[in-house]
């Protein structure tokens, strides 16, 4: 059923309710002239990494570190919460961001081995799980968590390195684990739909038995699916155990911990664009369903484990210190039949025999990660702070191997599997890698009245040291950096927030450098943001406009000259765009999300001059989506909800040169659940849902980075979740 007490109605309503309560209560003691004692009312507002009441979240620590509402914080934050997630049946936390403006969740398709999306026309963005990092293209640790393990999934968009160190410039996804609340907890679901989707699920959650100061929740979840592809499938299970302890009101440690192993992670298809964009001659177009690969040699197999605490403590009334730390353990290995090329049939005299690469190998990876803070709330003057010290380290250490090795052709019209007999890889790539950062930081929110000041600092060093185990070509370079941020937003009474900030980041290169080439420097990026938020009080209505300036510079371009590719540091990308975003939950029958983004992407120097003054590749310039749902609360039709959404990406080139384009798509979404304690009391907390992804099972290129890195994008999926929750 709804919440019976939702967010808007609590300044109003529930205050009445409170008042004439107390009022009804003093008139029957008068008239008894006994005492009247009534029920301790508990009310708790909605912390920034806790649950999400409903759609629209109003606090959040992911632009801050600290627990701050969204309409103080002068930059563009999207908070996914737990109820988003469900009735969207979002199965990664790409996924769950799908209706959030500005990101590209769709561009690798099908493939989704790492969440890997685009925010701000920039790729392989990190994530952090509970404020530390957890997977970047940096580490390559691959890693990949299960979101029914989380309780929101937040999105800082823009340079964000002023509280992380070293990010991507398109921002940062925050991921939320699920953590004791202190209060019960039970919930069982099971799921079944197409492509032989099964899945079971469990969260528990309440006091330890016997104590007050001890509460544990448990969360587990795992399924079974075919993927889109022939003889592929996803398959895979994780259990998070946390334990809190609070001995006083001042006090709070949280134990994290968790194990995901997957036999089966998923499948990655590179297709040519004649093939997905364009029709192959004399054949026509690839199916999507087609495996380039072979069922007796592809593999992807993933064991990741991880645990941790949480400690805070408040000193005074002034002084609060923090400590969060984890270690965390990946291993993949990943075996797979790439696209090489067409070749003609010498039957037919079609190109529809490809060659095939076979590839392979793995990497095992420990990281630890530390963050401690300081935070001070203090006044001077008309003026309240929360400044924010720090120190971070994280270390990380990978063993690395891949090869490559020869395989049959396989023949579009008549693909046989199974054939391919023994397959030698030969060791292309074997390294180790210890990779650093430590940093500090300093950041002072400062509010007078209803001006909310920000500004922030910090300084890093991070080193990188690469031992080559075939070669000589060991690498060993050292990087410092200072980033900042600034930015103002001011509260008007009628819920208009507008803001302005300033913020940089870098990032150390992944290339590494050629012959006779020193360490490439990081590459570095600066944003001017300026926006409106409007969040009417007493109301669940956020919307957000915000105009976005970001420049990359320093970035390393490749070009192929005389059979090698030769690496430079003087591209660089200027990427300008507007977002629009609204979430709004009406009434308690109805609730929207809408999106919009616009984003204008030039590249301003590259190595390459065919690249200069293009848009790169897979970028759409627009990208739209819009979700409403409706629960029936009376008559007939009572405990039924209906939702319905829509997804739209426009075109986006192909390449970097902008030789060919990628079409646009628009997709269908669908929902529908009933909630039985409508027909009957004694079913109280059974609920079914059914989603539909892609309803009209739209055929699409999801995007190109180049023409023969094409990706198809995902088919119609129909899900069906029991859920029994007591």
């Amino acid at each position: 059923m709804r919440r019976v007490l939702k967010n808007r109605y609590f300044s109003s309503s529930a205050v009445l309710i409170l008042m004439a309560g107390a009022m009804t209560g003093e008139s029957l003691a008068q008239e008894s002239g006994n005492p009247i004692v009534l029920d301790t009312i508990t009310i708790k507002g909605e912390k920034g990494n806790g649950p999400v009441r409903g759609y629209v979240a109003k606090q959040s620590t992911a632009g801050t570190k600290t627990d701050t509402p969204l309409n103080k914080t002068p930059q563009s934050v999207a908070v996914v919460g737990q109820e988003q997630m469900q009735d969207l049946d979002v199965q990664s936390v790409a996924e769950a961001l799908r209706f959030t403006p500005g990101v590209n969740t769709e561009y690798r398709g099908a493939s989704n081995l790492q969440d890997e999306v685009g925010v701000r026309g920039f790729y392989y963005v990190p994530r952090y799980l509970d404020g530390m990092l957890y997977d970047s293209s940096n580490s390559g640790t691959y890693a990949k968590i299960f979101p029914y393990l989380l309780e929101r999934v937040e999105l800082l968009s823009g340079p964000s390195s002023v509280l992380f160190g070293q990010t991507n410039p398109g921002g940062l996804i925050n991921m939320v684990s699920k953590k004791p609340t202190g209060e019960p907890i039970r919930e069982l679901e099971f799921t079944g739909g197409s492509r032989n989707h099964y899945g079971a699920s469990f969260d528990f959650s309440d006091k330890v038995p016997g104590s007050d100061t001890l509460s544990y929740r448990i969360v587990g979840t795992g399924l079974t699916t075919d993927l889109q592809e022939d003889f592929t499938k996803q398959e895979g299970f994780a259990i998070a155990p946390s334990v809190t302890w609070t001995p006083d009101d001042q006090t709070t440690l949280t134990i994290l911990g968790g194990y995901q192993r997957e036999p089966h992670a998923g499948f990655r298809n590179f297709l040519d664009a004649e093939g997905t964009v364009s029709p192959i001659p004399g054949y026509g177009y690839i199916p999507r369903s087609f495996m380039i690969s072979d069922p007796d040699f592809e593999k992807f197999e993933r064991d990741q484990a991880w645990i941790g605490y949480e400690f805070e403590r408040e000193l005074n009334e002034t002084f609060t210190i923090r400590q969060k730390a984890r270690y965390q353990y990946i291993d993949y290995e990943h075996h797979t039949l790439v696209f090489g090329s067409k070749k003609t049939d010498p039957e037919t005299g079609n190109q529809t025999l490809i060659s095939r690469i076979a590839s392979g190998g793995g990497a095992q990876t420990d990281q630890f990660t530390i963050d401690n803070q300081v935070e001070a709330k203090f006044n001077t003057g008309a003026a309240d702070h929360t400044l924010l010290g720090g120190f971070d380290y994280r270390y990380l250490s990978r063993d690395y191997s891949w090869g490559r090795g020869s395989v049959p052709d396989i023949d579009l019209t008549d693909p046989q599997y199974g054939n391919i007999g023994p397959i030698t890889l030969n060791p292309s790539q074997v390294d180790e890698t210890k990779a650093k950062q430590a940093g500090i930081y300093l950041q002072d929110q400062i509010e007078i009245g209803k001006l909310n000041l920000m500004a922030g600092g910090r300084y890093d060093w991070a080193s990188t040291d690469i031992d080559d185990k075939l070669g000589t070509n060991d690498q060993s370079y050292d990087d410092n950096a200072f980033t900042w941020r600034v930015g103002a937003v001011y509260n008007f009474d009628n819920g208009l927030s507008p803001y302005a900030s300033y913020s940089t980041s870098f990032e150390p290169s992944l290339t590494a450098p050629g012959k006779d080439q020193s360490a490439f420097d990081p590459t570095t990026a600066e944003q001017y943001e300026v926006g409106i938020k409007y969040t009417p009080e007493g109301t669940d209505i956020v919307l957000t406009a915000a105009y976005f300036d970001l420049t990359q510079k320093d970035v390393v371009k490749g070009q192929w000259i005389d059979g090698e590719t030769v690496y430079r540091q003087i591209g660089k990308i200027h990427n300008r765009g507007v977002e629009l975003s609204a979430k709004a939950e009406i009434s308690d029958n109805i609730t929207l999300i809408g999106s919009y983004a616009y984003l204008d992407s030039e590249v301003k120097n590259s190595i390459n001059e065919l690249e200069v003054g293009k848009t790169p590749a897979r970028q759409p310039a627009h990208q739209a989506a819009l979700w409403a749902k409706y629960d029936f609360d009376s008559g007939a039709l009572n405990g039924l909800s209906i939702g319905g959404g829509v997804r739209y990406q426009g075109k986006s080139w192909g390449d970097d040169t902008n030789t060919f384009e990628v079409d646009a798509a628009t997709v269908f979404d669908a929902m529908v659940s009933y909630d039985f304690e409508a027909a009957n009391p004694e079913w109280k907390g059974l609920k079914l849902q059914v989603n539909a992804k892609n309803l009209a099972n739209k055929e699409y290129v999801s995007s190109c980075s180049n023409a023969y890195a094409c990706f198809y994008g995902e088919g119609r999926t129909v899900t069906a979740t029991l859920k029994k929750s007591w």
